[in-house]
């Protein structure tokens, strides 16, 4: 996981960028779509092959901070290094944002993967636009019948993935430990366009995986995860996933992500919130022959159609 939801459509002159006044949306649209919802189902895969042989948060430590500088310097080299310049106040906010994304919500997320299956913990992912609907009615505002209903119906299938028991032999601390990712990710998508942020978006998301990486390298040195971890120890293949992640996960599909922000309508960029499980689970079983349970089936199943309903129900509003 590494965006965020700003809550409205993006759109230029009366128009969006990529989608003609007919509605109809532009190939360029739709191959970015195909990225982030291929590439960012995939990297609950690259995840759980990374902490094979990886602390969890050190490793998430190197690829948001790996990420977050090259991103940074492809800011600086495509816009110059004044996009880069920050208040306090953006710096601030980007740095938490930050935090509350990548650290509590992709770093819970890296470390709830030691013991729960990459499709089970997209599963559980999935739910986070409830959690950002639960929030949008704290703070005021009203979101359509079907939204409740989705959260509802999330929520519902949420609790068939928690039951003890139903899920297969997964610990139900590992469980907790996503919900918690979930609503803290929901949390900083909701605050990311309350708050003063970069003008720019890749320098803020640049900011942000610098800021996300430290809380997490912060985090693995007080649970001492540098004790007796040895870089030679390392495989190959967990390597090899967490590079996918820096090149992959961090930069080309969070790229597609900002450009569709504002080149296509969020109601439909939101799309990937039910693609993103769907492609996770697949990939779990075909690669690491996951099991998948009925009742894993059943509350997934569930759970995408609540969130389903939530972006259908607010592309229509």
């Amino acid at each position: 996981m590494t965006a965020r939801v700003t809550g409205k459509d993006v759109t230029v002159d009366g128009a969006v960028p990529g989608v003609s006044q007919g509605r109809r949306i532009s190939g360029a649209v739709w191959a970015a779509l195909g990225i982030v919802y291929v590439v960012w189902g995939s990297t609950y895969l690259g995840i759980r092959v990374a902490v094979e042989t990886m602390p969890p948060f050190l490793s998430a430590a190197a690829r948001f901070v790996v990420a977050g500088v090259v991103l940074g310097a492809l800011v600086a080299w495509r816009y110059g290094p004044s996009a880069l310049k920050v208040t306090r106040a953006q710096l601030g906010s980007a740095a938490l944002i930050g935090l509350l994304l990548l650290l509590g919500g992709n770093g819970l997320v890296v470390l709830a993967e030691t013991s729960v299956p990459s499709g089970l913990t997209a599963l559980l992912i999935a739910v986070v636009p409830a959690w950002v609907v639960v929030l949008r009615r704290s703070f005021g505002e009203r979101p359509g019948p079907g939204a409740y209903l989705g959260v509802l119906l999330g929520l519902a299938g949420l609790a068939v993935l928690t039951l003890p028991g139903l899920s297969g032999d997964v610990r139900i601390g590992g469980v907790l430990t996503v919900i918690v990712a979930t609503v803290l990710w929901a949390v900083g998508s909701f605050s990311s366009s309350r708050v003063p942020m970069p003008a720019n978006p890749f320098a803020a998301s640049a900011y942000e995986m610098v800021a996300g990486g430290l809380g997490c390298a912060a985090v693995a040195l007080s649970r001492g995860e540098q004790h007796g971890f040895r870089i030679e120890d390392v495989s190959a293949r967990s390597w090899t996933a967490l590079a996918y992640l820096v090149v992959f996960g961090s930069l080309l599909a969070f790229t597609a992500y900002a450009w569709l922000l504002h080149s296509a309508p969020l109601s439909l960029v939101a799309t990937y919130a039910y693609v993103n499980p769907v492609v996770a689970v697949l990939l779990g079983a075909l690669v690491l022959d996951e099991r998948l349970s009925w009742p894993i089936a059943v509350g997934g199943a569930v759970v995408v159609a609540g969130v389903c309903l939530i972006v259908s129900t607010e592309r229509r509003r």
